[in-house]
């Protein structure tokens, strides 16, 4: 059946504030590319005389968790006691990410360092109004193999078992490959528990087969366009790509982001349409990363897939208002709930 899924009733309200009480210390593991998101702030004073450029007077800097490290962090902050298995270089920003991880509580063990490429890093130059003037990307992309790709699979092996929610943060940097994938879906169905955790997927096209069995993959509008060569323009697309993107994936269930238009849920209890809730909108950087992060501890807490999307919806809703990569607090949350 096709809906509109809203998060209207005060006895979902209810519901979800004690969904949101479930999160403190949960533990979920997430596998993907970490990075660094650089910034450095300045103010346009002119163009240059050398070339048609601006020239920014540097005033600040700062560095965030980026990528699956900023997953890990969203987790953290929302009270879930979350682990990190991703590769990093020998060097300075490998030692930053580390750092950051550490004083934002999140488990870094299962860090990978790989000596022959450096940690991913985007430098980002913004003005300061927050408007960006240039990116510069450190990364190496080429898939994990060799003695890296076996450490990933055994820090996989070692950390599985003990999570309630297992989540995938692909950005196509290396960690992701087919074999790590592979490792997870087995050691999903073996846990200490003998429940069966789900496993969200925050995908890359490229990677699209890889995914075959994930409880709930999450495109974006672009990427479920691509994926599916189905234009969405209005809910009756998002329908029909959400549709034929499971089909493809072969997974359980699709949350396809829309931006202003929200998020389209497809899976065997619900259809529909969730309204986007955002009041104003300063940076969508990480976004995904956020409603990613909600969905699987919501997940992990005994939420319905549409409870847990719909709080993933909320979560976004505040996250966008924040400039860079951010996260939201289940403070926040619980705030909106009662607005």
């Amino acid at each position: 059946m096709t809906a509109d899924l809203r998060l209207a009733t005060d006895s979902f309200r209810s519901h979800a504030r004690a969904l949101i009480a479930r999160f403190t210390d949960l533990p979920v593991l997430v596998v993907g590319d970490v990075m660094i998101d650089r910034f450095i702030v300045g103010r346009v004073t002119r163009i240059s005389p050398e070339a048609p450029v601006p020239i920014v007077r540097f005033e600040s800097e700062y560095v965030r968790l980026g990528g699956a490290a900023n997953v890990a962090h969203n987790l953290a902050v929302l009270g879930a006691r979350a682990s990190l298995i991703g590769i990093v270089g020998d060097d300075a920003a490998g030692r930053t990410l580390r750092a950051q991880l550490t004083a934002a509580g999140v488990n870094g063990d299962g860090l990978v360092v790989d000596p022959d490429r450096p940690t991913t890093e985007k430098v980002r130059v913004v003005t300061e109004r927050n408007q960006q003037v240039a990116r510069i990307d450190y990364e190496q992309d080429t898939d994990a193999s060799g003695a890296v790709e076996s450490a990933i699979i055994d820090a996989v092996r070692h950390s599985a078992p003990d999570a309630k929610a297992l989540l995938v943060s692909d950005y196509l940097k290396g960690a992701i490959t087919r074999s790590v994938i592979e490792v997870l879906q087995r050691d999903r169905r073996a846990t200490l528990s003998g429940e069966r955790p789900p496993l969200i997927v925050d995908p890359k096209i490229p990677h699209l087969s890889c995914y075959a069995g994930a409880t709930i993959v999450t495109p974006n509008h672009h990427e479920a366009e691509v994926a599916t060569h189905i234009r969405i323009r209005n809910d009756d697309d998002a329908h029909a790509a959400a549709r034929a993107f499971r089909d493809r994936a072969r997974c359980e269930a699709v949350l396809i982001t829309r931006g202003e238009q929200g998020m389209w849920l497809s899976e065997p209890a619900a259809e529909g349409s969730i309204p986007a809730v955002a009041r104003e909108v300063a940076d969508v950087t990480g976004a995904g990363d956020t409603v990613v992060a909600t969905l699987a501890l919501a997940l992990a807490a005994g939420a319905t897939m549409s409870e847990a999307a719909m709080l993933a919806n909320h979560a976004a809703g505040i996250v966008v208002g924040k400039f860079g990569p951010a996260t939201v607090t289940r403070e926040e949350l619980i705030r909106v709930l009662s607005a």
